[in-house]
């Protein structure tokens, strides 16, 4: 009787359980390292820049810089559709914390990835590591 009771326990733990890693972006594997000293990156020297990177994830990268230590990058293919948009995420120009979807209209935060509106799942992230000084690493 006790095996039947944490048989069916068990049962409606993993039946009730939620698959979280649904993001319909797929988890294209890279590692890349960024000098921050080309002026391509030069944005990414001060608290608060952003700049993009093609040529890595699903549909290129774009990279923020948090805080003196801190960045973060996330994929430019938008979780919103199913499929794939002709056209990358963009940073808003009137509010640069914020990257836009022209295919759905979707919204989403630089910052942290989360959604603003339009959107189920949240961008895809990828890790970074920074030297302190002019290399940072991203990849997944």
């Amino acid at each position: 009787m006790i095996r039947i009771f944490f048989f069916l326990v068990g049962f409606l733990v993993l039946s009730c359980t939620k698959n979280t890693n649904l993001n319909p972006v797929p988890s294209i594997p890279f590692d890349v390292t960024i000098h921050l000293e080309l002026p391509s990156y030069s944005a990414l020297q001060g608290i608060g820049g952003a700049c993009y990177y093609d040529n890595c994830g699903a549909q290129g990268i774009v990279i923020y810089r948090k805080s003196m230590d801190e960045f973060v990058a996330f994929d430019r293919q938008s979780p919103a559709s199913d499929t794939k948009c002709a056209f990358p995420l963009t940073m808003d120009v009137q509010n640069m914390l914020q990257l836009n979807d022209s295919c759905t209209g979707a919204k989403f935060s630089l910052y942290d990835g989360s959604i603003v509106s339009g959107s189920t799942f949240g961008l895809r992230q990828y890790q970074t590591t920074w030297n302190g000084s002019n290399l940072l690493r991203v990849f997944n």
